[in-house]
């Protein structure tokens, strides 16, 4: 649903994709950072992702659907590049 990859959430996670696969199979146990950070990735709460919340928001919105197919036809290379500007900007906007 979110257009990113095992691989590719892996990789945002540091870790190594078949970790992705037990997270998402149940079979390993998640840590409080890595909540954080999966809700950071996929744009939900914590809560959310732990089914607390079933209200998704914004992440329903149509444009994040098709931004994310969009990006899902990047190379590698080219979606990491994008992945740091966008890091760069939400950091900036943290600063202002």
């Amino acid at each position: 649903m979110s257009g990113l990859s095992q691989g590719q959430v892996a990789k945002m996670l540091d870790l190594q994709r078949p970790s992705v696969t037990e997270m998402e199979a149940a079979n390993r146990t998640v840590s409080a950072e890595e909540l954080v950070k999966l809700a950071e990735i996929f744009d939900v709460s914590v809560s959310w992702l732990l089914g607390e919340d079933t209200k998704r928001g914004d992440a329903q919105d149509g444009r994040i659907q098709l931004a994310a197919r969009e990006l899902n036809k990047l190379k590698p290379k080219d979606l990491e590049r994008l992945l740091a500007i966008l890091a760069s900007l939400r950091d900036q906007e943290g600063r202002s």
